[in-house]
């Protein structure tokens, strides 16, 4: 069985919370995960979080039961681009919107076995033995650098334009996105995440507390929140995390957040 949790926090600088977050299961019980980080400014960024979040959830909550592998691929694949046209189309027809955009990180399931997309700097970790593992490789400047060797690893954290994106849903009329295979084991944790949590939050501490098997999903995801905000809460922070328990390990119902 798949468990699923979300959370978000405006953290301790920012006026407005621009990112949107969701986890459930869809019509025909596929399982969902969305995160979309806003950009553009007050208003701006949270339209195109929401506009993107909603078009794919919308999208995906009408899939055909049945369908796996390439399958859910090629569904979560146009589920994105459609959300692409969604804020693209929003932003070409109100002067409000000029420029805004919105990083996606979304999972689909069938089972414990699905497809993560990607665009931008938010992440997917996979969380085994207290342990996260980066799965999405960040569209960034910072990230272009360091990958053809002209900053350091030390440097990623540091760089005075480390924020900007190469990739981002919205910003153009058609994108790339970034598909992921992804089966979850019995005791393993999908983290998604802003990078509100990523920059604040170790990998170390992220793997530590999303692996915390002893207390339920909900704790550890409010867990994660606190420690970006100890850390200086100063971006918005958003996680959702989906975990494949084994059924004589899942508690009473009301201990989780659906």
């Amino acid at each position: 069985m798949i468990r699923t949790v979300h959370a978000s926090d405006i953290g301790r600088v920012r006026s407005v919370n621009e990112d949107s977050v969701w986890t459930g299961v869809t019509a025909h019980g596929y399982t969902l995960g969305i995160i979309a980080d806003g950009m553009g400014g007050h208003l701006a960024g949270d339209t195109a979080s929401r506009l993107a979040l909603e078009s794919i959830r919308d999208n995906l909550d009408g899939l055909a039961p049945g369908l796996e592998g390439e399958a859910l691929s090629t569904a979560l694949s146009n589920a994105i681009s459609e959300a692409n046209d969604t804020v693209f189309n929003q932003a070409a027809s109100d002067d409000r919107y000029h420029n805004m955009g919105t990083t996606v990180v979304s999972v689909l399931l069938a089972g414990q076995s699905g497809y993560i997309g990607h665009i931008g700097d938010s992440r997917a970790y996979i969380i085994q033995d207290g342990k996260a593992k980066q799965l999405t490789d960040d569209h960034t400047l910072v990230n272009e650098l360091f990958k053809n060797g002209q900053i350091s690893l030390e440097e990623l954290d540091t760089h005075p334009r480390r924020n900007v994106l190469t990739r981002a849903l919205g910003t153009d009329e058609d994108i790339k996105t970034d598909l992921l295979p992804i089966k979850l084991e019995p005791g393993e944790v999908l983290l998604l995440c802003s990078d509100g949590l990523s920059n604040f939050v170790s990998a170390e501490h992220l793997g530590k507390v999303a692996g915390l098997q002893e207390i339920s999903l909900k704790e550890r995801a409010d867990r994660l929140l606190q420690l970006a905000l100890l850390a200086g809460g100063g971006d918005n922070i958003s996680v959702a995390m989906l975990e494949h328990q084994e059924e004589a390990a899942v508690p009473e119902s009301k201990e989780w957040d659906r």
